[in-house]
């Protein structure tokens, strides 16, 4: 097959196993890719991508057929260390998985040892290496996506076997998570601290400080966050390392699966509906307050959270803006699970409203749709918020975004008072009067629902496809790949 090659790694991607967002990227772009084609033929795909993650516990091995590829040994300081390489295919994507001696069984994708995770990914990243001559097909560029696959790229770094013309390319999905405590798996697999490097001397041997050190280029999930980890507030302790790298360092926006989130034929919601059918997704917002047994009105605004209860989420600021607009009509439902703190702040939310606000515990996928389909807004007040996926969601459904203006989320929302082609309400300051003043506003322009639903038409008419994220990628490795070689010759 012709065309550009890339070599895809992560530790996680749909449908093989999935546990955050990072496996919904993993598992959508590298097959959006694959649906680019040459000028003038169908056929022919313009990057022959493939993924490959471990051969996780958790993955079912009755739902795909695999077949063995190759067997291998990785070096360690205490032997080598058996592992294969399994192969199948998913929607025409080639897909590779590494099994090995540290993925024992019932092992979790990420467990809450430092040591044993850093074992697992650092042989992961190491075995990857010996793929190419496995199955005869050597990349162009080798994207790695946080720090669980980084190694990957420092070893091709300091070993550099032939492979100068690779172009290594780190991803960062969530910087503050740099792999620490793994540093005994990378001694023991003989990657050595990056001591005559920039790097600050903490950060010599971790994992995702070694593959920002060893990449060519650095991508980022937003082009929002791509300036921000280069300031003290989000760059995890590595802003002047990354400063001097600036122009290495660019955003691209994740996407969604258009198809998966579609109000218009999505078999979760009982009314379906497109920018034209707004009065069905009325009948849905009434559906759902009786569910939850609110009174169904529709000219008093449903506020909705569907998050992940942790303190970079904002969750704390909510309970105090709601106390401040308690003179104001609302009503509230809440759908998440996480810090027990957080989880106890929005119980006595709802037991100091409990005609107007809802909380339900946990995560509820077909509840989740239904609420994208109903409510009127969704609050999204993080501090931060690399890219984000919800308030995408949010608006293919209608569902007004109400967010901090930080990372992915000052991408994707334009404040309604300040661009005619808006599509939310943001607020600068992790303040409970800021977003309750961004709420204010939002119920304001509520009280006139014309302008309210030309606001939720524009919304659901923005294109969040991974068609549009993919071509952005391969713009960047056609770019990379060229001025590598460039420089090689």
């Amino acid at each position: 097959m012709g065309g550009l090659k890339v070599l895809f790694l992560a530790a996680e991607a749909d449908p093989f196993v999935k546990v955050g967002g990072l496996g919904e990227v993993a598992g959508a772009l590298p097959r959006a890719m694959r649906t680019i084609t040459n000028p003038g033929s169908a056929a022919s795909p313009r990057v022959d991508i493939r993924l490959v993650i471990p051969l996780h516990s958790a993955i079912d091995h009755k739902s795909f057929t695999f077949t063995h590829v190759a067997s291998l040994e990785v070096p360690s300081r205490n032997g080598p260390v058996q592992g294969e390489i399994l192969a199948t295919e998913y929607e025409g994507l080639p897909v590779y998985l590494i099994a090995g001696t540290p993925f024992q069984p019932d092992t979790p994708v990420y467990s809450s040892s430092a040591a044993v995770d850093g074992k697992k990914y650092v042989f992961f990243s190491l075995a990857v290496l010996q793929l190419g001559q496995a199955i005869n097909w050597y990349p162009d560029v080798v994207q790695a996506n946080d720090w669980h696959t980084a190694a990957i790229l420092y070893a091709m770094l300091i070993r550099d076997r032939g492979i100068e013309k690779i172009v290594r390319l780190q991803a960062i999905h969530n910087l503050p998570f740099l792999g620490n405590g793994t540093e005994p798996a990378l001694n023991a697999f003989n990657l050595p601290p990056a001591t005559d490097s920039d790097l600050p001397a903490w950060a010599q041997q971790l994992p995702l400080p070694l593959g920002l050190l060893a990449a060519d280029h650095i991508v980022t999930v937003s082009p929002t966050y791509a300036q921000e980890i280069l300031t003290p507030e989000f760059g995890s302790g590595l802003e002047a390392f990354l400063q001097k790298r600036s122009s290495k360092i660019s955003g691209i926006l994740n996407g969604i699966d258009i198809q998966t989130w579609d109000p218009a034929s999505d078999p979760e919601i009982q009314h379906n509906y497109t920018a034209d059918q707004l009065e069905a997704r009325q009948a849905n917002k009434i559906s759902l307050a009786r569910e939850f047994g609110l009174n169904p009105d529709p000219h008093v605004p449903l506020l909705a959270m569907v998050s992940r209860l942790d303190p970079q989420k904002g969750i704390d600021l909510v309970p105090p803006a709601l106390h401040q607009l308690r003179s104001l009509s609302w009503q509230a439902i809440f759908l998440g699970s996480g810090s027990p703190e957080l989880e106890s702040a929005l119980q006595t939310l709802e037991q100091s409203f409990p005609g107007r606000v809802r909380l339900v515990i946990g995560y509820d996928a077909a509840l989740s749709h239904r609420i994208y389909a109903s409510a009127d807004a969704l609050l999204i007040p993080s501090r931060y918020e690399p890219c984000g996926l919800t308030q995408m969601i949010a608006m293919r459904y209608g569902c007004v975004p109400v967010g901090r203006a930080t990372g992915g989320l000052r991408d994707t929302i334009i404040d309604y008072d300040q661009d005619p082609d808006s599509t939310g309400f943001l607020f600068t300051t992790p303040k409970a009067e800021d977003l309750a003043g961004a709420l204010k506003r939002m119920f304001s322009l509520f009280t006139n629902q014309g302008a309210w639903r030309e606001l939720q038409a524009r919304d659901m008419g923005r294109d969040f496809s991974w068609n549009r994220s993919a071509r952005q990628y391969l713009d960047l490795y056609q770019t990379l790949v060229e001025r590598k070689w460039r420089h090689a010759n």
